[in-house]
């Protein structure tokens, strides 16, 4: 028996497109319905179109429909997956002009100078929160899947605040390990490991290579200077995969003892080091996150108009131009596994009920591996992670995850520049202020600055 799976946000030119490929490939779906929703129709029609389309050449029995009414999607929902951007980037790096005129800089906290910016999560969460609402009402039985960010921030204040929440945070973060494996030329069947942290702060602290430790192939790569060289010859659009290997990410992997994976030490800033970004020693540590931000939106924009480009020709092969194989997200396996008892082990975002991760709050997001079946989401007991490491944790993201969430929770303004003051880059309680009410000043934020008093 079939399933729906509805995709709020699904006017993404590649995600949805790739999880109709995982759902094609998989015969457990057949009979199964997914109910794309977007509030833009231009997009959502192409969508819908190049979807409709792969369906029809891979034969399944699987149906599609479209609808730009949120509640209309939700009816009968099993899974809900929440892919979507309430703000777009042309109002993130508004804000961030703002910010750099004030003295702040990328690299800081992912509050600011990061696609997490506080303007950005206060309409994310608040969004979060609309849906999760609306399927109490309309399929109060389904799974939330939430895939946009702030994944941290989002699972940690619904699952808080609605006790017993069907509620996964999903995040490719960790699975970065499996590039890593590919660059060194390793098999991924041969290859085992534990990553674990807080969202997109996450390390790799086990690794094993048909059995034995895994680690000392990483040392000799190293050793070679095998992850420079795959950095200097990097073409522009491979620097944001390669840098993730570069000289800040070997630092903190030395210091530590535990490999930074996926967007924990990645070149546009990350989630780690502001010291690193310092005139001083930026050029050591090959970071420049401006130049990195700057590459990633002319690469997304360059590769969101060629897919449209494909989207609006009717004579374009999807299944060749997108293949069919199985993609490495998680999602689709994550719903095979929940909605026909078909056990897998996936990387999860949950509340850290069971200490799965030690060190971090019970009641605070984690990330971690999951055996993941007909009866729930069961979060497997990982290797506990250095104590500096922990402390890292607390201090550049569940601290001031935990202040920005109790702003959003009290609609306090005070607590908005208690946050700001957080970031490495402020240098003063005006400057902290000057921030805040500038960035609520903006026309777009008007609803934030009627939330946020004093």
């Amino acid at each position: 028996m079939g399933v729906k799976i509805t995709i709020i946000g699904a006017g993404s030119a590649v995600f949805s497109i790739n999880l109709i490929k995982d759902i094609c490939v998989n015969p457990n779906f057949d009979g199964s319905e997914v109910c794309l929703m977007d509030v833009d129709e231009r997009r959502l029609n192409g969508i819908y179109g190049l979807c409709k389309r792969y369906i029809e050449q891979d034969a399944r029995d699987l149906k599609l429909e479209k609808t730009m009414d949120r509640e209309e999607a939700l009816k009968g929902a099993d899974f809900v997956l929440d892919v979507a951007l309430d703000y777009g980037h042309a109002r993130l790096r508004e804000g961030w002009e703002v910010a750099k005129e004030l003295g702040y800089n990328f690299g800081g906290s992912l509050h600011i100078m990061h696609d997490e910016a506080f303007w950005v999560n206060f309409f994310q969460l608040r969004l979060m929160e609309d849906i999760y609402l609306d399927m109490q009402r309309l399929c109060p039985n389904a799974w939330m899947l939430m895939v946009a960010n702030p994944v941290q921030a989002g699972v940690t204040y619904l699952c808080r605040k609605y006790p017993g929440a069907k509620i996964i945070g999903m995040c490719h973060g960790g699975y970065r390990a499996l590039e890593l494996f590919s660059i060194l030329g390793l098999d991924r069947k041969d290859c085992s490991y534990e990553c674990s942290g807080v969202n997109h702060f996450v390390f790799m602290n086990t690794f094993k290579y048909k059995g034995q430790d895994g680690f000392p192939i990483i040392e000799k790569w190293l050793a070679e200077g095998k992850n420079i060289e795959l950095l200097k010859n990097a073409k522009p659009n491979q620097i944001s995969k390669y840098g993730k290997y570069g000289p800040k990410a070997i630092d903190i992997y030395r210091k530590y003892g535990v490999f930074p994976i996926g967007d924990t030490a990645s070149t546009g800033g990350g989630a780690w080091g502001w010291w690193y970004d310092t005139d001083d020693v930026k050029e050591r540590f090959m970071d420049d996150p401006a130049s990195w931000w700057d590459r990633y939106f002319k690469t997304l924009d360059a590769r969101v108009k060629n897919r449209w480009e494909k989207i609006e020709d009717p004579n374009v092969d999807v299944k060749a131009l997108f293949g069919s194989v199985a993609s490495d997200e998680p999602m689709i396996p994550t719903i095979e596994g929940l909605a026909f008892d078909v056990e897998h082990k996936v990387i999860v975002n949950i509340l850290n009920t069971g200490s799965f991760v030690p060190g971090i709050p019970t009641d605070y997001e984690c990330e971690c591996w999951a055996m993941v079946n007909g009866s729930g989401v069961h979060g497997l007991a990982m290797t506990p992670q250095p104590k500096a490491v922990i402390a890292q944790t607390y201090r550049d993201r569940i601290a001031p995850v935990e202040m920005e969430l109790e702003a959003f929770r009290t609609g306090r303004k005070d607590l908005l520049v208690l946050l700001v003051l957080m970031d490495p880059w402020t240098r003063s309680l005006d400057q902290a202020e000057k921030l805040v009410d500038r960035i609520l000043d903006m026309p777009c934020n008007a609803e934030m600055k009627k939330y946020f008093v004093n």
